[in-house]
């Protein structure tokens, strides 16, 4: 983050008016906690102290800090500040909520403080574009063109334009994917690309185009023509692998509509089979979404009744171990009825211990903690439905001050 030495300069009209139903302070603060904190804590704990304290609280608890004074402010704003944030251990992943399907408007969930914010996203014209996170930064890509990137730090508002990536211009299908990592500030950008051979609609054409922030520079690795499956929108990377589905194109039973590809982003091989590394999903899916939790992949997906696989009866959570799924969870009965109508497709991200599952056609979030196998609903999102078609949906990212593309 060379030259830059605040946060707060990027989004200074973030901390008051963006704020929604904020008022941890006044709720955590009664009588008795007033009189306590009268007394002048600058006078009582040193500069690299009180640095300290304020990295471990809450996101949205550091914005209202850095207003309580002018030390507060400057502490906030300086490098050895966000050093002290990058020691500490990750922040609880927000989910942000796209309320409207032509504009990029919405709301951040922090499950911290169980609170929606509003906040702007930087370098997005509408929410049907790719969208994937990594480590606080968020790639986006537009829907149209697909020529169109940016890395972005949603909290910061920093941002940078990726050079367009090579291979077709206009794909059937594109998986975007992102990796970011955190001592180095380095990012690498994944683009799959699956376009339909001309006139033969078993055949497709895959190929993979990896972009590297230290060099700048795209590279396409691996191209193959996949017979009887294409690629889709769904990939992630994990612990140095990037992971995506494939998608039958027919001449197979409805068990078999989905599977799993990976390929080896240190390899670069452009000499390997991908049909070879081929996983299959552990049951019939009416739809998969993946995630990296903590440098493992797992797959939630959308189970479909034995008589007819194209309909939803149920949602299960699968962490990928070798080549075997391993279920972690699968969705109570009475969460799954608590959507009302639930498609056979939905949104669906997480990372670190949390997973995020919402429907298309409302707002209602349902969160589950994988480390406490716990399943619990988000506060209301302060918005309501206006009309019958209205569509919501919505992506994972964590929060971090210290991470710019």
């Amino acid at each position: 983050m060379e030259g830059e030495t605040s946060w707060v300069s990027h989004c200074p009209d973030y901390v008051v008016p963006d704020m929604v139903e904020f008022d941890s302070f006044s709720e955590l603060n009664d009588e008795e906690n007033r009189e306590a904190s009268s007394v002048p804590v600058d006078l009582i704990l040193p500069d690299d102290l009180l640095e300290r304290i304020l990295a471990y609280l809450p996101i949205a608890s550091i914005f209202r800090a850095s207003c309580v004074c002018k030390r507060w402010c400057e502490i906030v704003n300086s490098r050895r500040f966000l050093w002290n944030f990058s020691q500490v251990l990750s922040q609880k992943p927000w989910y942000f909520m796209f309320t409207g399907s032509e504009e990029p408007v919405g709301y951040a969930y922090d499950p911290s403080l169980r609170k929606w914010y509003s906040i702007d996203l930087p370098c997005i014209q509408t929410s049907n574009c790719f969208i994937a996170s990594s480590c606080g930064l968020v790639c986006i890509m537009d829907n149209d063109s697909r020529s169109e990137l940016y890395v972005c730090n949603p909290i910061t508002k920093c941002s940078k334009n990726l050079q367009e990536p090579p291979g077709l211009k206009f794909s059937d299908y594109s998986a975007l994917a992102i990796c970011a990592n955190m001592k180095t500030s380095c990012y690498s950008v994944a683009i799959v690309k699956s376009k339909q051979v001309p006139g033969n609609f078993y055949q497709w054409d895959l190929s993979i185009h990896i972009y590297d922030s230290g060099t700048m520079k795209w590279l396409t690795p691996l191209t193959e023509v996949l017979t009887g499956w294409r690629g889709g929108d769904e990939s992630v990377i994990c612990d140095g692998v990037l992971y995506f589905l494939i998608y039958a194109t027919g001449g197979g039973g409805l068990e078999s509509r989905h599977g799993l590809i990976t390929y080896n982003l240190s390899s670069r091989s452009s000499h390997c089979s991908l049909i070879k590394t081929f996983i299959p999903v552990p049951c019939s899916l009416t739809c998969g979404r993946l995630m990296n939790l903590k440098e493992k992949l797992v797959m939630v997906g959308g189970i479909g009744k034995p008589d007819r696989p194209d309909i939803i009866k149920g949602i299960g959570i699968w962490a990928l171990k070798g080549t075997e799924w391993q279920e972690i969870a699968r969705m109570p009965h009475k969460y799954f009825q608590g959507f009302g109508e639930f498609d056979d497709v939905f949104a669906s991200s997480g990372t670190d211990d949390l997973i995020y599952i919402q429907s298309y056609g409302a707002p209602a979030l349902l969160v589950f903690d994988v480390n406490q196998k716990q399943w619990r609903w988000s506060q209301k999102c302060p918005v309501t439905k206006r009309f019958p078609l209205q569509l919501f949906t919505g992506f994972c990212f964590e929060p971090r001050l210290e991470m710019s593309p």
